[in-house]
């Protein structure tokens, strides 16, 4: 009797995730600048403010910065699951519908509710890496609402809530684009914006979490155009090359 001997197909890798370009259209670039330019100048009109009474102060804040944060995603960036695309048809390939338009809206208000449910969670992990516990309580679930709004938000617009490239994300092993840029930003600026708090300087800013609502915005503005223009489509991951046998 002869055996048969069957090799098993070597494991495939999973897609690679790319990164979102803006959409093809005259107005994403200007409000993209535009975009930065507004959250810039909301922020520095509102820095004393904030210093003076920071949880009234994020409290007004957060439904303009989401305002601003929308207005953004749905002029310059791709929703998750459109057609939209940046290149152009071959000779004699049909363009393919634009479906870009019709979901920006939904998905926009859907990623916005998404990242404000998350944001009890990222409450806990900021009280697990040192927030206070017991007192301000209001002033940190603010603070990790604005960063949701930042950094989350983004994230959910382009990408959904595909496992895949949600997984690539957190692993920080996604390509650089100006969403994932901002999110790297935001969360490397809050972590590092604690640095202040316990140095024995006496100042008003430094009470929490002044420091680290502008380490957030700081590196949301560092990360979203250095990160996502200059290192655009780059990564850190490193993928191993598979052996062939």
């Amino acid at each position: 009797m002869s055996t048969t001997v069957v090799k098993s197909a070597p494991a495939q890798q999973a897609a690679p995730v790319p990164a979102i370009p803006l959409v093809n259209s005259p107005v994403a670039l200007p409000a993209s600048v535009a975009h930065q330019l507004l959250l810039a100048g909301l922020f520095y009109w509102r820095f004393d403010a904030l210093v003076a009474d920071p949880v009234s102060t994020l409290q007004t804040a957060l439904p303009v910065v989401a305002a601003i944060q929308a207005a953004y995603l749905m002029l310059c960036l791709p929703p998750a699951g459109s057609s939209a695309t940046n290149k152009k048809p071959r000779p004699g390939e049909k363009k393919k519908s634009d479906t870009r338009e019709a979901k920006a809206f939904p998905t926009a208000v859907i990623s916005l509710l998404l990242a404000l449910i998350l944001t009890p969670v990222l409450h806990v992990f900021v009280v697990l890496f040192g927030a206070p516990f017991l007192t301000h309580a209001s002033h940190t679930f603010l603070c990790c609402a604005h960063i949701a709004v930042l950094a989350i938000y983004p994230i959910f617009y382009v990408r959904g809530s595909d496992p895949a490239p949600l997984q690539a994300v957190i692993g920080v092993s996604a390509p650089f684009d100006q969403t994932f840029g901002g999110f790297v930003g935001t969360v490397v600026g809050a972590w590092l914006g604690a640095v202040p708090i316990p140095l024995d300087w006496d100042r008003e800013w430094q009470k929490w979490p002044v420091t680290i609502v502008v380490g957030a915005y700081l590196g949301y503005f560092v990360g979203s155009k250095l990160l996502g223009t200059v290192f655009y489509g780059k990564s850190w991951a490193i993928t191993p090359e598979l052996k062939e046998e």
